[in-house]
């Protein structure tokens, strides 16, 4: 990846991340800022299918897709541990 690659939250992902307390919500934006930045991407990440990884920051998961075409991380969703494979 190099470092034009950004990433954007789907309305579902957006209302994840706003019903976060706002500290968690910094990590998760600082996280998403340090994996879309730098090159190789560094971060916890892990490929959970076909299309889709996820991102770990402490005990919440983003989840997530590539767009390679765009250079895009779409953010799918912003789920705590515990939930995250399930949905």
């Amino acid at each position: 990846m190099s470092a034009a690659w950004r990433y954007v939250f789907t309305a579902r992902a957006r209302r994840d991340l706003r019903r976060l307390d706002p500290p968690v919500q910094r990590r998760v934006t600082a996280a998403l800022d340090t994996f879309v930045a730098s090159d190789p991407p560094k971060g916890d990440v892990r490929k959970l299918g076909a299309q889709e990884w996820r991102l770990r920051v402490g005990d919440w998961r983003v989840r997530f897709d590539r767009d390679d075409e765009a250079q895009a991380i779409v953010v799918l969703r912003v789920l705590p541990r515990g939930r995250a494979y399930r949905e």
